[in-house]
């Protein structure tokens, strides 16, 4: 079994995007099923880790940046590391990630 990272990625700056209160209760119990139902397939190595909206990225010639896509919305707004057996597997998993009902995808790497 490997281990792969999972990295949720969204539009979280717009305000116009973001969900209703209602909708983001449904959109948490979701997410709350979801990862018991990894937890309960032994699937999840790694519960998941959240991150601020922010970030700086630093380039090559060591200039400093607000963000990490200054040309996209796109943030990252957790990740988790899971366990299966190739990418095709880890992609199945990724499918049922709430954060594709709201417009975001899921990067998927192997740990090395």
């Amino acid at each position: 079994m490997n281990e792969f990272i999972l990295i949720f990625r969204r539009d979280f700056s717009t305000k116009e995007l973001q969900p209703s209160p209602e909708e983001l209760q449904q959109h948490l119990q979701q997410w709350q099923n979801w990862f018991g139902g990894l937890a309960a397939q032994d699937k999840l190595a790694r519960p998941l880790q959240r991150w601020d909206g922010k970030g700086k990225l630093v380039t090559s010639n060591k200039g400093i940046t607000d963000g990490p896509f200054v040309e996209i919305k796109e943030s990252i707004g957790g990740l988790i590391v899971i366990k299966a057996k190739d990418y095709d597997e880890a992609a199945a998993i990724a499918q049922g990630c709430p954060v594709l009902d709201f417009g975001g995808n899921v990067e998927i790497r192997m740990a090395v």
